[in-house]
């Protein structure tokens, strides 16, 4: 059976046409699957204490006094994070500044944007970066 131009071509059509819709299903799967949202520490500390209050049947004092343990906890952490904080930020400057000394004045001109661009991301991100090494 010999097929005609034009019923070759709707073939070639529709298996283009086919494939475009695939294409599109596939790519929105996609992007659907893989967005995940970063939830914040109070979520997650909600989260861990709604775990430990029923698996481990805590009373509402020791609720308290377990909260009162991570309030206690987060602000050592930040209090040594600030005590750390200018020692980590004169490594980073010095990291950048070796960079840059192997960079051409091109290249260290998208250097700078790429930094500031690094630096816009972790302001919308609440100011979690992937660290001054990466």
């Amino acid at each position: 059976m010999k097929l005609s131009r034009l019923t070759i071509a709707l073939y070639v059509g529709l298996i283009f046409a086919s494939g475009a819709v695939l294409g599109v299903f596939g790519h929105s799967l996609y992007a659907v699957s893989t967005v995940k949202s970063n939830p914040t520490p109070e979520a997650v500390r909600k989260k861990k204490l709604a775990e430990m209050q029923s698996r481990m049947k805590l009373s509402d004092e020791q609720v308290a006094k377990i909260n009162s343990i991570y309030d206690e906890t987060r602000a050592k952490f930040h209090e040594v994070r600030e005590r750390y904080r200018p020692e980590m930020d004169a490594l980073e400057k010095a990291q950048r500044d070796k960079v840059r000394s192997v960079l051409s004045p091109e290249q260290q001109a998208e250097y700078e944007r790429m930094l500031k661009e690094r630096e816009e991301q972790q302001k919308q991100n609440g100011g979690r970066g992937s660290g001054p090494g990466i």
